[in-house]
């Protein structure tokens, strides 16, 4: 399978993620961990691998769902901070999304990783802005 940027485009519009976690636990070091990723049932998992193979990077990997009437699912996900500057946001930036929650939460996500990228999301100003766009993402 061979996927376009269009495509690419369209399904993460549809099924993308892009979003971070961010621990601010006293008892641990503080951590800011970023996600791209999508989500699709074990059927399309073909059209992960494709991803996968068009970006150059990522896994792709099964995620349990223990909830009742769920059905398997694969996942796509980049998290790898490189991959995410010189692959991901170039990318998206280069073709932008369509759909305007995605397209506020990949800003939002872009804004989080300036601060990651600047070195300042460990001071205590870094995680106040993060933790404000935090609450901006879906």
């Amino acid at each position: 399978m061979h996927c376009s940027p269009a495509y690419v485009v369209g399904l993460v519009d549809g099924e993308g993620s892009f979003t971070f976690r961010l621990n601010t636990n006293p008892a641990r070091r503080n951590t800011m961990e970023p996600r791209f990723y999508l989500k699709l049932q074990a059927e399309d998992k073909e059209l992960l691998d494709a991803l996968q193979r068009f970006f150059g990077c990522g896994k792709v990997y099964i995620q349990k769902d223990h909830r009742p009437r769920h059905s398997l699912c694969y996942r796509f996900e980049v998290g790898n901070r490189s991959d995410l500057r010189e692959k991901i946001i170039p990318f998206f930036t280069r073709y932008p999304l369509q759909s305007p929650s995605k397209q506020r939460d990949f800003r939002a996500f872009c804004k989080a990783m300036t601060i990651v990228f600047a070195g300042t999301h460990f001071t205590k100003e870094g995680l106040k802005q993060l933790s404000a766009i935090k609450q901006t993402m879906h």
